[in-house]
């Protein structure tokens, strides 16, 4: 590119923090909410910010308009955003924005990606700014990748002796055959999901044999592989855990469902679900379940938060669901407010994970 030039920021003395939000994944909407709240909470004292919006189609811009513009989706059509922005593979360069032909180079400190789901929270933005030296907020590439594949994250958590539902992975369109066998060993009600999504998204809750493949053909719609679990009789529990070496954990929470699953639907409106913050469980339970969080969280290889969503089945015993990397972080969604059960509250806690990125330098 000609005229390329190169000129330097400083941020006298301050850390700068590119948040990166959005993202071409069908959880764009929930990472604009969840940006939202953490750019609103980052200590400027502290922090320069640089704002880094991706489109649904997958296009990166500089955002410098009215933070109001992100949770609704009116920030990419701000005049700000005639400016592209990528991420160098060049150790040292951090952001290059591009303006008027020329290439400015814009150091980072940290990136916060508050990215939910594919392209974000699978490992591919935290390779990225792997190769390029800059430190991120929450797990690194290979963890992120890890928790994203539920088959592969409940063989490794399996191994350290945690329960998880029994399973058949299929990483290949599965026969009419396939399928209905392996509905016939799990046994009805199962679930069938695609491997790497998140949100409950392409997700069935199977209770007759003839919603099989209509189950199957929707997961597939999400992802190259499909996964059905056993049903678990019982309720589903959540656990925060901050930390790199040294782990804290929140309260527990638990959902209480109404009917059916705890559907896309159900996790951003609770239109017949209820959030019971703290759970309604033991203090001896409640500290069953935060360790077998942290567990679980080393043993994925998470560093600096993630949720660990557990099942309490009717017989009282733990069963590994999920960990969720970039949970939804709204001030009112279901991590922050597990934090703030422990006395961290929303701002301590966005500072705090930021420290975290930083030292994982």
């Amino acid at each position: 590119m000609a005229n390329i030039a190169m000129e330097r920021r400083f941020g006298m003395g301050k850390k700068t923090v590119a948040v990166l939000f959005g993202g071409c994944s069908p959880e764009y909407d929930v990472s604009l909410k969840s940006a939202y709240s953490i750019i609103n909470a980052i200590n400027r004292e502290k922090y320069e910010v640089i704002l880094v919006g991706i489109t649904r189609q997958g296009r990166w811009y500089k955002y410098s308009g009215d933070v109001e513009d992100i949770p609704d989706d009116r920030w990419h059509v701000d005049k700000s955003c005639m400016k592209s922005v990528i991420i160098s593979p060049s150790r040292g360069d951090g952001l290059y924005e591009f303006r008027n032909g020329l290439a400015v180079s814009m150091p980072v400190d940290v990136v916060f990606p508050v990215l939910h789901g594919k392209y974000g929270e699978d490992g591919t933005v935290q390779g990225l700014c792997e190769l390029a030296g800059i430190p991120v907020v929450g797990s690194g590439s290979a963890a992120s990748a890890l928790c994203m594949d539920k088959d592969r994250a409940h063989k490794l958590v399996s191994l350290a002796g945690l329960r998880v539902p029994r399973s058949v992975c299929f990483e290949y369109v599965p026969s009419d055959d396939e399928v209905l066998s392996a509905g016939k060993d799990l046994g009805l009600p199962l679930f069938v999901k695609p491997v790497k999504a998140g949100s409950s998204i392409g997700m069935t809750k199977v209770e007759d044999d003839s919603e099989l493949l209509e189950a199957v053909k929707l997961a597939l719609e999400y992802d190259d592989a499909v996964i059905f679990e056993e049903f678990i009789d019982g309720f589903e529990t959540g656990c925060s855990v901050v930390g790199n070496y040294e782990l804290k954990t929140g309260r527990i929470d638990e959902i209480e469902l109404s009917h059916g699953f705890f559907d896309y639907e159900e996790k951003y409106t609770l239109k017949t679900s209820k959030i019971h913050m703290p759970a309604r469980i033991d203090e001896e339970m409640e500290r069953r379940l935060q360790d077998a969080a942290k567990t679980i969280y080393r043993v994925l290889g998470c560093r600096g938060y993630a949720r660990v969503d557990i099942f309490l089945n009717s017989k009282r015993e733990i069963v590994f669901n999920e960990a969720n990397t970039i949970p939804g972080f709204t001030a009112h969604s279901r991590f922050p407010n597990m934090m703030k059960g422990v006395g961290i509250e929303y701002p301590e806690l966005v500072d705090m994970l930021i420290e975290l990125g930083l030292s994982n330098n």
